[in-house]
């Protein structure tokens, strides 16, 4: 086992320490990654998140989901999060183009689309600025990789998917708290790279609310909610990679700041996540006379 990290000392006074991260190899995977927010006293430590990616066949259509994370998860302990990339989920549903020669890959993102709008400046990387279930998305989910000459579209109905996997996954490991997240990966404006974004979740709070509390010098918060859903979407996507890992499961545990329900979201809990184009920060984006509707809102 090869682990690579920083250390870090002890030191008498309570403070925000960087981000630790800590690779293992072996243990039946090709890497686990811990990643530890120090907060660290003379006498304790926080414990930090781990993230685990779990190898899988490569999956193709026709393949069964369920079959899927009977072999390729551990045992699942109380208060861990079982996240699952959106891409096998699509797989596994069927809800595929075929690559042909006969599907016009733009029209196919108008389609998916709520609305969309379209540039010669990323249209010739084929690529679409798109909203999509209100989300600020790259071509509406649309995507070609590990697709097996397939452009493969988002899940069809991704929160009741993730409801059911939570159920049978909760049954089946007789659990009390277990929580379930499908992801796919977002662009962030004026920056390279991309990061995880959960699509779905279930069996915890989405948000930590921290409007009307106060901060560590007593100014009261007015507009923060951190977004665990988002948090651990962009932890697990980057431990389960992007390219040819073949690992589209992750299981997050040591997760002291998610509060855990014994239930799916409700339909008030999934509004909350979303803000108006009108509301949003990025208001003078989303609400351009360029953005036209797509065909998921005709």
């Amino acid at each position: 086992m090869v682990r690579l990290g920083i250390a870090v000392n002890v030191t008498k006074e309570i403070r925000p320490r960087a981000l630790e991260i800590i690779t293992d190899r072996g243990m039946g995977n090709p890497y686990r990654t811990v990643f530890i927010f120090h907060r660290i006293s003379i006498s304790s430590i926080m414990q930090g998140m781990i993230v685990t990616p779990y190898k899988t066949k490569a999956i193709i259509a026709g393949d069964s989901l369920e079959e899927i994370l009977t072999s390729s998860l551990p045992t699942l302990e109380e208060r861990a999060i079982v996240v699952i990339t959106s891409k096998i989920v699509s797989i596994c549903e069927g809800n595929l183009v075929k690559i042909d020669g006969t599907v016009d890959k733009a029209e196919l993102i108008r389609k998916e689309s709520e609305y969309y709008i379209e540039d010669e400046k990323l249209t010739q990387w084929g690529l679409t600025l798109t909203i999509k279930r209100n989300l600020l998305i790259a071509n509406a989910g649309v995507d070609e990789s590990n697709g097996n000459g397939n452009f493969v579209l988002w899940p069809k109905n991704v929160q009741r998917t993730t409801n059911s996997i939570w159920h049978r996954l909760r049954k089946k490991h007789k659990l009390k708290d277990l929580g379930v997240i499908i992801t796919d990966s977002r662009l962030t404006p004026l920056r390279w790279g991309t990061l995880g974004v959960g699509l779905s979740w279930c069996g915890f709070t989405a948000l930590n609310d921290y409007i009307g509390k106060q901060d560590i010098f007593g100014r009261t918060c007015k507009l923060t909610k951190s977004s665990i859903i988002d948090g651990i979407a962009v932890a697990a996507v980057l431990t389960m990679g992007e390219g040819n890992e073949q690992t589209p499961l992750a299981l997050v545990t040591q997760v002291p700041f998610v509060r855990f329900m014994d239930r799916p979201p409700s339909m008030k809990e999934l509004k909350d996540m979303q803000i108006s184009k009108e509301e949003d920060i990025y208001s003078p984006l989303t609400n351009s006379s360029k953005w036209q509707k797509g065909g998921s809102m005709k």
